[in-house]
């Protein structure tokens, strides 16, 4: 048997599963998934802080010599450009002089120039113009918006440990729904439906571990991702909340062992809109100690639009269950 890089022996990252039950015969998950422990999770999530950051949408969107980025949160438009160098700048997105869009201006030599009269920002105050402090994790953008927020502000957003990115492929997904941050979250924090409401992706889903309050607060879960037929990869993963708008859910055994999904939810419409509308924004970092994978990074253009149609299929119906979730809760009908 040959070896890996590190000493390992090889094995192959794919299983062949037994022949067992369709989907109508798998064991039914609702009683381990409770309302109360759900809700549960949810509260403590949502107390911890946030020092006042947004994910706002993926580093490389944000480009040097591009137009700018444009996203309304929480009901505040927001600009963000690069300045010579890389460097992230950000602000609101109304020009202080007659409130053109900023978002559809143009960045010459790193200074953001109104389309509509020729006003130059390069980042510091201006005429009531104030810059919002902005964060670039390498895969994610971030904005602080205090008087939105509300919390004491941190210097730097609550960034979940990832792989080492020179050995790690990252790709980012965005999606919009009708509901609240918290419908998202809650969504997340609940692995129970896996294997019930996504069976084309995950199979054998069982959760070995409940959180047991904010000393261990995870989920872990035993799982196989589906690749074809009875073809599957399984792993175990953890589920946390590190601050009250993102889960992330980590593999900490079997194949690609640290890599993550970062579900971030960020909120477009104001907290007291009658529609409130979320941006579901999901960085993937997959990372393995496989020599091919070396191939698989220098793939990464070809390979980043699968991963986003990937979790585009999940969110497809993850949205639907965050969404149902918000109208229930609307309507005073929720069960839980």
């Amino acid at each position: 048997m040959s070896r890996r890089a590190n000493g390992k022996r090889w094995s192959a990252p794919l299983r062949l599963r037994d022949a067992g039950a369709d989907w109508a015969e798998q064991k039914p998950t609702w009683r381990e998934a409770r309302p109360a422990l759900i809700a549960e999770a949810l509260k403590r999530a949502t107390a911890r802080p946030s020092g006042n950051w947004y994910v706002v949408g993926a580093s490389r969107e944000v480009r040097a010599g591009a137009r700018p980025y444009g996203r309304t949160v929480a009901g505040t438009e927001v600009v963000l450009w690069r300045a010579d160098g890389g460097k992230l700048r950000a602000g609101p997105g109304s020009c202080p002089h007659l409130g053109a869009p900023l978002r559809e201006s143009r960045v010459v030599c790193g200074t953001l120039v109104c389309h509509w009269h020729g006003l130059a920002l390069d980042g510091a105050p201006f005429a009531g113009w104030q810059p919002f402090p902005v964060h670039d994790d390498g895969v994610l953008v971030w904005v602080r918006l205090d008087e939105v927020g509300g919390e004491e502000p941190t210097e730097r957003p609550v960034v979940p440990e990832r792989p080492t990115r020179g050995g790690a492929l990252d790709a980012v997904f965005t999606a919009v729904g009708r509901c609240e941050p918290q419908d998202v979250v809650a969504n997340r924090l609940d692995p129970w439906h896996g294997s019930w409401f996504h069976p084309y992706s995950f199979v054998d889903l069982s959760v070995v571990r409940e959180p047991r309050g904010d000393e261990d607060d995870a989920f872990v879960v035993d799982v196989s991702f589906r690749v074809s037929g009875r073809l599957v990869v399984p792993v175990r993963a953890e589920f946390t909340a590190p601050e009250p708008r993102t889960v992330v859910m980590r593999i900490t055994d079997g194949e690609g062992v640290s890599s993550v999904v970062e579900t971030h939810a960020t909120p477009l419409t104001r907290p007291d809109h009658e529609c409130p509308r979320t941006a579901v924004i999901e960085a993937t970092v997959a990372t393995s100690d496989r020599r091919g994978f070396a191939l698989a990074r220098a793939a990464a253009p070809v390979l980043r639009p699968l991963m986003r149609r990937t979790a585009g299929r999940l969110w497809a119906d993850d949205l639907a269950y965050a969404e149902r979730r918000w109208t229930l809760r609307s309507t005073g009908r929720f069960p839980g």
